[in-house]
């Protein structure tokens, strides 16, 4: 349990980042955070030695590159959206039918589209926030001891993970990287695609290794 203690401590740290990444525009107080951070840094290594951050000021990065940027991947040219990538019709489904919204409900996982400027539960963002919600609550289940609570909640993030997010991240996460005219968002898009990939694996071996008796 130890080494599961800081294995949810760095998945954490690593949802909270690509989720508000994802989510919405960069403003000072994420810039600040991430560029303090030098483990955090070390995962964008392009956005980290990119010469225009170290010779103009953060205020014209974020206006004149960074919010361009998230504008046009996330609000004008690509689609952040799993029922675009899954239903037929390319439909971005925002009401209750839904399955994400039913699932978010089922875990008291509530999502405000207005203040994260989406029009459906389903925007990348929000389903890695979800993620991030449910390596919080198994960071709390590991502190209380609770094995049960834990292999639930690892059971329910593999779930989520094979059932919804690898279903089409993938594809948006590729067009995204190959779209960006960032540093920052070329190196976030490849970060999210090779973390999902690795986080499914990580939970595979982890509910086989400690949860298999519990099951």
């Amino acid at each position: 349990m130890k080494q599961m203690k800081q294995e949810i401590q760095n998945r954490v740290t690593l949802y909270a980042l690509i989720s508000r990444l994802m989510l919405v525009e960069v403003d000072e107080l994420f810039l600040e955070q991430l560029e303090s951070d030098e483990v955090l840094l070390s995962f964008l290594p392009n956005y980290r030695d990119w010469d225009k951050r170290k010779t103009v000021k953060r205020e014209t990065l974020m206006t004149a590159y960074y919010n361009v940027d998230f504008t046009n991947l996330f609000l004008m040219h690509l689609v952040p959206y799993e029922s675009f990538y899954t239903r037929e019709d390319q439909m971005i489904e925002s009401g209750g039918e839904n399955p994400v919204i039913a699932l978010y409900n089922d875990l008291d996982f509530r999502v405000e589209l207005d203040r994260a400027r989406v029009v459906s539960a389903d925007h990348i963002g929000v389903e890695l926030e979800f993620m991030y919600m449910l390596c919080l609550a198994m960071q709390k289940a590991l502190e209380a001891e609770d094995r049960e609570g834990v292999c639930e909640l690892l059971a329910v993030q593999h779930a989520f993970l094979k059932e919804h997010l690898l279903q089409w991240a993938p594809m948006f996460l590729i067009n995204a990287k190959r779209e960006s005219r960032t540093p920052l968002y070329h190196d976030g898009a490849e970060l999210t695609l090779d973390f999902l990939l690795s986080d499914y694996e990580y939970l595979t071996d982890t509910l086989a290794q400690h949860c298999s008796a519990v099951a």
